[in-house]
């Protein structure tokens, strides 16, 4: 599975995890595809599989393919997870429980390193978006 494929999932995942979407997470998610140079035809299409899938399954295969890509893409990926979180002006509990799940329980990244690439891609799609830095829980414990 590629990076670009993995991102759509996680993005999928992410703006239901509070069970609420926003326009901020829909936007700046138009963003992130024009920054890793998705077509919105791909973006599209992909969303509509997923929205049909068990999201036990789409996490297990997500979280199956994440494992496999370099430590650089993960974080990237946890990065825009958490540029995306932060869209609606503040990071929702469901939210924080689900990139921290990932981030630390599963593939044990270095918050400083996926902090300073969400500055990055913030900087990226500042332009409309509301800038604020990650509140990501470091010793949260997650009900997932």
């Amino acid at each position: 599975m590629n990076f670009k494929a993995i991102i759509i999932r996680l993005y999928y995942m992410l703006i239901y995890s509070d069970g609420k979407v926003n326009q901020g997470e829909i936007s700046l998610g138009r963003k992130m595809i024009e920054s890793e140079s998705i077509s919105e035809a791909e973006f599209n299409a992909q969303l509509d599989v997923l929205k049909k899938m068990d999201g036990a399954v789409i996490y297990k295969e997500c979280l199956a393919d994440l494992k496999r890509l370099k430590p650089e893409l993960q974080i990237r990926s946890i990065a825009w997870m958490c540029v995306l979180a932060n869209s609606d002006g503040f990071m929702d509990k469901a939210e924080w429980q689900f990139i921290y799940k990932i981030y630390h329980k599963e593939l044990h990244l270095p918050l400083d390193d996926i902090m300073e690439v969400q500055k990055v891609l913030s900087k990226l799609t500042r332009d409309n978006s509301v800038f604020l830095t990650s509140t990501l829980p470091v010793n949260r414990a997650s009900n997932f």
